[in-house]
């Protein structure tokens, strides 16, 4: 029954309700001027590429790695000759100036002494005893030579002896100089490459710094906007929101059986009811007649109802 005095509910009805806050102009214009600042910053960053000072380091490694070559080539040099040459090998290139310079020189002296000296008094000592020519005085002279020749070749001897000390001594002095020498070139050799190569690293080093600097400066613009973002970090942004129900709407029903009956008898009660007027006249109802009572039309007259 209660379907008959009230009618059912509508259907469903789908209520959306958006809600949009809009956000303060200074805040959108921060918001478009970071984007603008990190494009910006995109655009004008990248990876810093080698320094001079990094270039010119490898332009010289090829140089570098080879450094000191010449010097222990002569290293090499130096004692391989410093260890395959011994002093029987060498001692005749030192006894060959003293053997002319001292020896000869004896020799060549005494020879002289006894053709202007020795001689010369030998024939004075024996024209002056009457024996010039004799065997004798040929005896005193050979005997004379032969002691000369003794002593010279006595002296000459020692003389060889201390020179081939004094080679040998001289000769052990060079080797050593020689050994000494390769190994200093060695260690020129070394050093020159360790100078080298510390260069080197020195010029790389500084170089990176030239670079990390050079990076510094590709990233500074994207540090900037990074760090511009973060001025209003923290604050609440406003945000829009929407929100949808689906439900009848609040007291709202169809119309119930008995009220759409009622209306239309109300309807159809007012559409008989109303005066209808013809030319000259009115219409009237039959009394205690229905709705469907016979009506008389008189032209220029009204109806009236018939008793």
């Amino acid at each position: 029954m209660a379907g008959l005095f009230q009618g059912d509910p509508l259907p469903d009805v789908t209520t959306t309700t958006q809600q949009q806050a809009t956000a303060p102009e200074f805040y959108t214009n921060y918001l478009q001027d970071i984007a603008n600042l990190g494009q910006n910053a995109v655009q004008q960053g990248g990876i810093a590429g080698f320094s001079p000072l990094q270039q010119q380091a490898f332009q010289m490694v090829p140089d570098v790695a080879f450094s000191g070559a010449g010097s222990m080539g002569a290293a090499s040099q130096l004692l391989g000759q410093a260890g395959t040459t011994t002093i029987p090998d060498v001692i005749g290139d030192y006894m060959n100036p003293y053997t002319s310079g001292v020896v000869d020189e004896m020799g060549r002296l005494q020879q002289r002494n006894i053709r202007e000296n020795v001689l010369p008094n030998l024939g004075a000592a024996a024209a002056g005893s009457g024996q010039f020519g004799s065997s004798r005085q040929r005896q005193a002279t050979g005997n004379t030579l032969r002691d000369m020749q003794a002593d010279l070749s006595g002296r000459q001897l020692q003389a060889l002896q201390q020179g081939y000390s004094q080679a040998g001594t001289q000769a052990q002095q060079d080797l050593q100089r020689t050994l000494q020498s390769g190994q200093a070139f060695g260690n020129l050799g070394q050093e020159q490459q360790q100078l080298g190569l510390g260069g080197l690293r020195a010029m790389s080093e500084y170089g990176g710094q030239q670079q990390a600097q050079g990076q510094k400066m590709l990233d500074y613009p994207m540090a900037q906007a990074q760090a511009f973002s973060k001025l209003m970090q923290g604050n609440q942004v406003p945000m829009g929101s929407v929100t949808q129900q689906v439900a009848p709407m609040p007291g709202a029903y169809s119309n119930s059986p008995l009220s759409q009956i009622s209306g239309l008898l109300a309807g159809l009660g007012s559409f008989l009811n109303q005066p209808a007027k013809a030319k000259g006249g009115a219409i009237m109802m039959r009394k205690g007649g229905r709705s469907q009572a016979h009506a008389y039309l008189a032209r220029g007259g009204s109806v009236r109802g018939m008793r």
